[in-house]
């Protein structure tokens, strides 16, 4: 029998061993394609870009039924889309404190939130500290105590200053200190900040 020319000790490759190889490859390329078709199922669940979905969200009290994107922030749902611009777009990567709102009364940054994440829970903004068009306690001391400079951080220094009253009631100095420690005033009006805070607890409870 002629030696197999891809051997080099001259043994060629038997039929048995071809078929097991043959097998081998057969089961190799199954598996592929199996993991192919769950990959492929997986992504089928996957939103598309630009699909909308339905929430619904209540804002400063009121119901309102969106359509949103999954991927869009509550800072851009709450200023683009219900035309809230009393919270401002910072940093937009939850470092300056700008696009503060509460949700559930608690201070939470509206630009590290998905709008999608605040459904079935009370979000508030700006405008929801109003009684009509009067001012609310918080943003009447504001005013009184001169807390702002340029006043671009101001919404959210206010919306931080509700939530913590809404916990603390009577709060000492540090505690003002450490819960408005979250929003960063580039012009640097803390002192008057802390005395805006202050006053506002005084406020809130006459």
């Amino acid at each position: 029998m002629a030696k197999d020319r891809g051997d080099p000790n001259g043994k060629g490759l038997c039929r048995r061993d071809f078929m097991s190889t043959l097998g081998v490859g057969a089961v190799a390329v199954a598996m592929t394609a199996g993991a192919a078709n769950a990959a492929q199922q997986t992504n089928d669940q996957v939103v598309k870009a630009g699909q909308m979905v339905k929430v619904e969200l209540s804002v400063n009290e009121r119901k309102r039924v969106l359509l949103v994107e999954p991927r869009w922030s509550l800072l851009y749902v709450i200023r683009e889309v219900l035309g809230l611009t009393g919270t401002k777009v910072g940093c937009e990567r939850g470092e300056c404190g700008s696009c503060t709102v509460l949700i559930d009364a608690v201070p939470r940054y509206a630009c590290l939130t998905l709008a999608v994440e605040a459904e079935g829970h009370e979000i508030t903004t700006l405008e929801g500290l109003m009684h009509g068009e009067e001012l609310g306690p918080v943003q009447e001391a504001f005013l009184e105590k001169d807390g702002l400079q340029c006043g671009y951080c101001t919404p959210g220094q206010m919306m931080a200053a509700e939530g913590l009253l809404r916990k603390h009631p009577s709060p000492d100095l540090e505690t003002i200190r450490h819960g408005m420690s979250g929003n960063l005033c580039r012009c640097g009006a803390y002192p008057h900040i802390f005395k805006s805070v202050a006053l506002a607890a005084e406020k809130k409870k006459s």
